[in-house]
């Protein structure tokens, strides 16, 4: 079946002005501003009068089997559903391990991920985790990456924190050459998605591996660097040196050493760093731990994809113009990860769609072509999202 989205003000990310957007087969067959030059018999037309038409998110960080672990096995956090996705505009994502890569593992990680596949979202994931070497399906990170089709690269490879591996330099660029290399063959992104915890030292590794080798910088893809304000401003640097970094969507209270995404988005924006060298990511099912200076966890918070669009309202209430800031959450993530069918409008791409309301909310959420969410109302459920009575026994 044809749909036709007639009279949407497109954001491709950039600003398109009114058009008309005809969806078959899953994919954007037509973006266009002349309504006649569209097909008109056999379509399904959803007037939407103007409101604004965005591409769907891609969360390049999310933990689709859940996080967490850190103060013992009841602290394991859930899988996420896939409601919680697409509720949230997300309509790919990148599942990751974290601190616990010990009881959860590629496997599980690979099957979540082919899960959230089978239920309609585009997904994918990397292998490794916290720690090297890093715990793979083949054995190996070049393997996993060019014969596992949703691994896309290694990580979230933990640096700067107390619950790393501590790796060494040496440790670090034999994991990033072999991304690289795994990336060129298989035609995959090929990062290394770095964790970066609060110590000091930073983003020292990151500088001293470009400045030591070869690797060329978007190879190293460092993640929470607003978790601390020192670290963003480092993290603008390495941006300019060629590094994509990712914002993460995390609360921040307000006497907190850190930044909002919203905040870091807008300050990395007006930095002059290149705009196409930002991401945001919601650390969805991750463990948001409070540790006291022994290492403790005294307690934990739950990151949430929802915290996309908070961050986006946010850039939108301080000025930041919506094709300014959407890239960051859209068409910048689909070039780091090389997924050259998303996180655009245009002809030929995957049809994952969001419409805005008035007031910045989520109205309707379209990934591959179906409706999932209309009229802020979840359509498609996950397997154990269903109803209770449709798993009565």
């Amino acid at each position: 079946m044809l749909i036709l989205l007639a009279n949407a003000r497109v954001f491709a990310p950039e600003d398109l002005g009114l058009c008309h957007v005809l969806v078959g087969g899953g994919r954007i067959l037509a973006v266009s501003d002349d309504r006649e030059a569209l097909p008109s018999g056999g379509v399904a037309e959803t007037d939407l009068a103007g409101r604004r038409l965005l591409p769907g998110f891609i969360d390049g960080h999310a933990h689709v089997t859940g996080g967490g672990g850190e103060a013992g096995f009841r602290t394991r956090v859930p899988p996420v559903p896939l409601g919680h996705f697409t509720m949230a505009g997300v309509t790919t994502v990148v599942g990751v391990l974290g601190t616990d890569d010990t009881t959860r593992d590629t496997r599980g990680l690979l099957a979540q991920t082919r899960a959230l596949r089978e239920e309609g979202l585009g997904a994918w994931c990397h292998t490794g985790g916290y720690h090297v070497p890093p715990v793979t399906l083949t054995g190996s990170v070049r393997d996993d990456i060019v014969f596992l089709d949703p691994v896309v690269g290694v990580g979230e490879l933990a640096i700067s924190d107390h619950r790393s591996s501590q790796p060494t330099l040496a440790e670090l660029l034999r994991v990033a050459s072999d991304a690289h290399v795994a990336g060129m063959i298989a035609g995959k992104a090929g990062i290394v998605h770095l964790h970066l915890g609060d110590g000091e030292r930073g983003l020292d590794l990151v500088r001293r591996a470009l400045a030591e080798t070869e690797l060329p910088p978007r190879v190293f893809n460092p993640t929470h660097v607003n978790r601390r304000k020192a670290l963003f401003t480092e993290a603008v640097e390495l941006a300019r040196a060629g590094c994509t970094v990712d914002i993460t969507a995390f609360p921040v209270a307000e006497d907190e050493d850190a930044w909002s995404a919203d905040v870091a988005l807008k300050l990395y924006l007006e930095s002059g760093a290149p705009d196409e060298r930002v991401t945001i990511s919601s650390d969805g099912g991750g463990c948001l731990p409070v540790f006291n200076d022994q290492g403790e966890m005294l307690h934990m918070d739950i990151g949430r994809p929802s915290g996309l669009l908070t961050a986006l309202q946010g850039v939108l209430d301080a000025g930041i113009p919506l094709d300014l800031a959407l890239p960051a959450f859209t068409s910048n993530a689909a070039t780091l990860l090389r997924l050259h069918d998303r996180g655009r409008i245009s002809e030929g791409r995957v049809a994952d769609l969001i419409v805005l309301d008035d007031d910045n909310g989520i109205s309707d959420v379209m990934v591959g072509g179906r409706w999932h969410v209309q009229n802020g109302t979840q359509q498609v459920f996950g397997e154990f999202e269903k109803t209770q009575e449709t798993h009565a026994v």
